[in-house]
């Protein structure tokens, strides 16, 4: 069975790839039309979080950015399956990286963690790797089908990035420093963590939630160097990367301080342009169950870089 829904849907895939920017982002058009005015996918997700996020502002000021996210959610998946045909030049051309000094500086010395969040278009997050010169990984959720897990690895590794489980995150850093071998791992760290799991509860967007501390982790076991990627949609089709040292030593930061610093970053991101956000996560969906260990705490952290 997940050999036959592949073969019937990598040839509609492909012709989705290779199409002239115009008719692609009509056809982006139409899928805005059938999934947000026809379907109304997980609507009642996205207005619920964008209440609880913006109690502050009026039912059509959420409404705007209810309609923004979904025709920029149905621009994403496109450019998603654009990637299948999408030479080195043209990624190069709609994702400008401001400063990737920051990387080839620290790359010199030791490997690096960027984090991220479900923000503007995290999939070409790892076009990155086009220019440093460290081995580029990027940390994913396996895909239940298995020939499209094979074709996503296959895709990506056209930019010079080698995807990984977060189950061989650790093993890889760890081989990758016996070995003398420099990495620059790619996470998305915004997501739920199972609440019952969870080593650590702080505010997200004024609301406590569960969050997941793994980066930070590893960053302090490993001593890893620390950047947030912040990504920003010029237009359509366009984006701009800013990189923002948060510490070049994950040893020498204290518990905690990294994952605060990665969600006041995503914090000031969302504010900026909220519809660029992934509203049709249920981020929130645990903000019931906090422990009481957790209930009176609030991170006064700023964000900035730390040395």
């Amino acid at each position: 069975m997940q050999l036959l829904i592949f073969t019937l849907t990598y040839p509609l895939l492909w012709v989705i790839s290779v199409l002239p920017y115009r008719p692609f982002y009509i056809f982006s058009d139409f899928m805005f039309f059938l999934i947000y005015r026809i379907i109304g996918y997980r609507k009642k997700v996205v207005r619920t979080n964008l209440k609880l996020v913006f109690p502050e502002k009026s039912p059509s000021e959420r409404r705007k950015i209810e309609i923004g996210f979904y025709r920029h959610l149905c621009d994403m998946f496109l450019e998603m399956v654009k990637t299948m045909n999408l030479s080195k030049a043209a990624v190069k051309k709609r994702y400008a990286i401001q400063n990737i000094e920051v990387l080839q500086e620290i790359e010199k010395e030791k490997s690096i963690l960027i984090v991220c969040s479900h923000y503007a278009n995290w999939e070409w997050n790892v076009s990155i790797n086009n220019y440093v010169e460290a081995k580029g990984y990027a940390v994913y959720q396996k895909i239940g089908n298995a020939y499209f897990d094979r074709w996503i690895k296959r895709v990506r590794a056209r930019w010079n990035t080698t995807l990984i489980t977060s189950e061989e995150t650790v093993k890889t850093v760890v081989r990758n420093k016996r070995d003398g071998i420099i990495g620059i791992f790619g996470m998305v760290s915004d997501q739920s963590p199972q609440w019952f799991r969870a080593q650590y509860w702080t505010e997200f967007m004024g609301i406590k939630v569960p969050v997941i501390n793994g980066a930070e982790t590893m960053a302090r076991k490993m001593d890893l160097a620390v950047v947030f990627l912040k990504v920003s949609k010029v237009k359509r089709g366009y984006y701009e990367a800013q990189l923002i040292p948060i510490t070049k030593s994950g040893a020498r930061t204290e518990k905690n301080e990294i994952t605060d610093q990665f969600l006041r970053l995503t914090e000031q991101q969302i504010r900026e342009k909220p519809e660029y956000y992934l509203w049709t996560h249920k981020r929130w969906k645990h903000r019931d169950k906090v422990p009481p260990a957790f209930a009176a705490t609030r991170c006064s952290r700023q964000a900035g870089p730390k040395s």
